[in-house]
């Protein structure tokens, strides 16, 4: 199949914005497109990743845990993605993250998250303390959010489905720091996704800014006086990025511009005007990002009347039933190896245990904290989430061969030890995939239905094993 031109247009507008570095710039689109993965590092498997999937050389600058990954390489297809070792994410995308550097135990939104990869980079950064916000509007895309916050083990977050004018409207000054990586235009996805190029017009920027500058205005409503916003598009345009900005500026003169500077390679730098940079495609590693950061230094047009108070999740949500607190604490010592969560509220029929949260009222909520488990009957079953969650919390596991793994994660039965009874986490490479449950000889297989998949059988004892056997 071939590779749709670049619009005519755009061509024209990169070559005036561009100037000189225009065909440099064009150049770089001929090349094959810059892929990264970002290691959790709170979930390491026993021996270092770069055993594990080969071409893992070069370190994204602008991000500690973020590596440059080959073309070729298979890396979503290994049992290690499924156990949320890593986030296949471009290595532009991880820039407005980082700089958001957001610290533990702040409250934190990223207000048009799917499918997760920034939010889950936010949350290694608050190491399961403070509160994140993960929402996303569109809700099969809030569901992949949900799905993905669930994989990396994050166990603090509170993931909603919901218009940022909603939100605004029930959370004003909540914030410490929010993240606003809007739809845009996608002029940095035309290498990747080419496809991109048939959806864009003369007209798209336009259209897509006066959406971009909505949102904003949502965002700037829920960040507290000091707190710092991230704003990030994957376009190149003008219209998108830099006027965007200047229009909020004026807008809001609460807010101001945040100098900094980007690392690059080989001891480069790239510093931010008036607040903002940009990462171009024939200048770095990557498929392009802008990115701008600003500070509240006032309340603007909000009085303290206004501001949010978090509430206990009991009260947020609902107070947790005394059969199911009696059914997770009979359960629990059977799972436990180490600190055990409180339960603390509920989200239906699902025990919780969460951090204190934002009223929600109105407000559809996909995820809350960490989800324990429900009752079937009198009989309590560990969801899903508390196998895949983050230390401090460890489980009795039973390890899988590389062949066993990918059985498992087919949704295959697999022998149980002799005497073996009970739950336990089928564990690879010393990282939990989920829930077994031994019982009549059988470790019978507890992977929820919905995520089983074909993955690459790897091989055992050897470095460079990213492919098939």
């Amino acid at each position: 199949m071939s590779v749709p031109p670049l619009p005519a247009a755009y061509a024209r507008r990169m070559r005036e914005q561009l100037g000189d570095n225009a065909d440099a710039y064009f150049a770089a689109m001929e090349q094959p497109p810059c892929r990264g993965l970002r290691q959790n590092p709170y979930k390491t498997p026993d021996r270092p990743l770069t055993t594990y999937l080969d071409g893992l050389r070069t370190r994204v600058p602008w991000q500690e845990e973020g590596w440059l990954l080959p073309p070729e390489s298979r890396a979503g297809a290994h049992p290690l993605h499924e156990a949320g070792a890593y986030y296949l994410q471009e290595p532009s995308a991880m820039l407005p993250a980082a700089l958001l550097a957001v610290t533990p135990e702040e409250t934190v939104l990223d207000l048009c998250a799917a499918p997760g990869g920034k939010s889950t980079q936010l949350a290694a950064a608050m190491a399961g303390q403070g509160l994140l916000v993960a929402n996303e509007i569109v809700p099969s895309r809030a569901q992949v959010l949900s799905r993905n916050l669930e994989r990396m083990g994050v166990t603090n977050a509170l993931a909603v489905c919901a218009d940022p004018a909603r939100l605004a409207a029930v959370w004003p000054l909540f914030f410490n720091a929010v993240l606003v990586d809007a739809p845009c235009s996608g002029e940095g996805m035309f290498r990747r996704h080419p496809e991109a190029r048939l959806e864009w017009d003369e007209a798209s920027p336009e259209r897509c800014a006066a959406r971009q500058r909505l949102i904003l205005e949502s965002a700037c409503a829920m960040l507290k006086v000091g707190g710092r916003l991230c704003y990030s598009t994957c376009t190149f345009s003008r219209e998108e990025n830099e006027d965007v900005v200047a229009t909020l500026l004026v807008n809001h003169p609460e807010l101001s511009p945040v100098s900094f500077s980007v690392p690059l390679s080989q001891g480069r730098a790239v510093a931010s005007v008036h607040g903002c940079v940009r990462l171009s495609p024939h200048e770095v590693a990557g498929e392009g990002q802008f990115a701008a950061l600003l500070v509240k230094t006032n309340r603007g047009r909000l009085d303290a009347a206004h501001e949010t108070l978090p509430l206990p999740a009991a009260r947020a949500l609902a107070a947790p039933d005394r059969a199911h607190i009696n059914a997770f604490n009979t359960c629990w010592p059977e799972l436990v190896e180490g600190q055990c969560p409180v339960p603390n509220a509920m989200l239906g029929d699902l025990l919780l245990s969460s951090p204190d949260l934002p009223p929600l009222s109105g407000v559809k909520v996909l995820r809350a904290g960490l989800a324990l488990g429900r009752l079937k009957g009198r009989v309590f079953v560990p969801d899903h989430a508390l196998a895949m969650a983050a230390p401090p919390y460890t489980f009795r596991s039973s390890p899988l061969s590389a062949a066993q793994a990918a059985l498992y994660l087919a949704g295959e039965t697999l022998p149980a030890p002799e005497g073996e009874r009970g739950y336990s986490t089928a564990a690879f490479a010393g990282l939990p995939l989920g829930f077994l449950k031994a019982s009549d000889g059988l470790l019978k297989n507890h992977y929820p239905k919905g995520l089983r998949r074909a993955v690459t059988t790897v091989r055992e004892n050897e470095g460079g094993s990213d492919g098939e056997e």
